[in-house]
């Protein structure tokens, strides 16, 4: 295997099923439209925003079952290069739900089964042998597997000289300090709990995400606050920006795409401003579109606009 600019690796990925009703009431039948399925996962979903924008990258991850089939199938169509590591565990589903009296968005996420430690080496090997320039490690970890077990894929990353971005939440997340990964975006609660503290103000988040820096978490924090927009911090540097008000449609994967977007100019080398100044943009213009469909580079390219002209 040759080298490649980006891995995006998931360990639990999912097919993603969206449907739209009218009213959600208990007991009643909930008449819906069609089923809209969707190649889903953190890392594929980053995946599939670094191809808005132009920017190659190869999706690993385990899949299973018929729901797997489906998943490979749907890459496919959609001309997302990937490799799977065929599993006997069928691959998990989520459902997006939207209840269209209110636009309110009913999100039911599944946890996915164990998969087998040899699939797990497989994919270990596979980090190891497309010697990236970039892993991006993201989304939830499959029952059955270690909170350590990003640490374990930072250290098979920086083993191949790749740096690795990991995207997860909570005891994952906690798992990782010490581990050093290139970059991590918590939001403002899991930050709060990396450090053992109860609240942050949003002023006080980036000497807060500079400590997280100090305790070995990564070398590069972004902090995703939603509307009130985002740091990015090293040891000794902090960048800020701040998010344009839109009309939201969807929060479903804006923190993917705000990954993509870091990750794409962080491999642009772009100085850092500009890295979280794109990242927000693709974060909020991914909440401009219905469902899981992410963003279009149109309006990421407005937006970013917007945010440099705001600086």
């Amino acid at each position: 295997m040759s080298t490649l600019p980006i891995l995006t690796v998931t360990l639990n990925p999912a097919i993603d099923k969206s449907t739209i009703t009218d009213l959600i009431q208990p007991e009643a039948k909930q008449r819906c439209t069609d089923v809209l399925n969707e190649p889903g996962g953190g890392g594929i979903n980053v995946s599939k925003a670094l191809k808005k924008l132009k920017a190659a990258s190869v999706a690993l991850f385990p899949a299973g079952g018929h729901n797997g089939e489906m998943l490979k199938g749907l890459l496919t169509a959609a001309e997302i290069p990937f490799h799977s590591i065929n599993s006997s565990v069928e691959t998990r589903e989520n459902w997006v739900v939207l209840e269209a009296e209110t636009n309110h968005q009913f999100r039911f996420t599944f946890p996915g089964k164990s998969i087998e430690e040899q699939v797990i080496k497989n994919l270990i090997d596979d980090i190891l042998s497309y010697s990236p320039a970039y892993v991006v490690a993201s989304g939830s970890l499959p029952p059955g597997l270690p909170d350590y077990f990003y640490g374990l894929i930072v250290k098979t990353a920086n083993a191949v000289g790749a740096k690795c971005i990991v995207d997860t939440s909570g005891a994952a997340l906690q798992a990782l300090q010490g581990k050093n990964a290139f970059l991590i975006k918590p939001n403002t609660s899991e930050l709060c709990k990396m450090l053992n503290v109860e609240t942050l103000q949003n002023n006080e988040v980036p000497d807060a995400a500079q400590q997280a820096v100090r305790d070995g978490f990564a070398e590069l924090i972004a902090v995703s606050m939603g509307p009130d927009g985002a740091w990015l911090v090293t040891a000794d540097k902090k960048y800020f920006a701040s998010a344009p008000i839109v009309k939201k449609k969807s929060t479903v994967g804006a923190g993917d795409s705000m990954v993509a977007g870091i990750t794409y100019m962080l491999q642009q080398q772009q100085p850092l401003q500009q890295v979280i100044n794109f990242g927000v943009a693709c974060g909020t213009a991914a909440t401009m579109n219905e469902g899981t469909q992410l963003f279009t580079l149109h309006d990421v390219q407005q937006l970013y606009a917007q945010i440099n002209g705001n600086e």
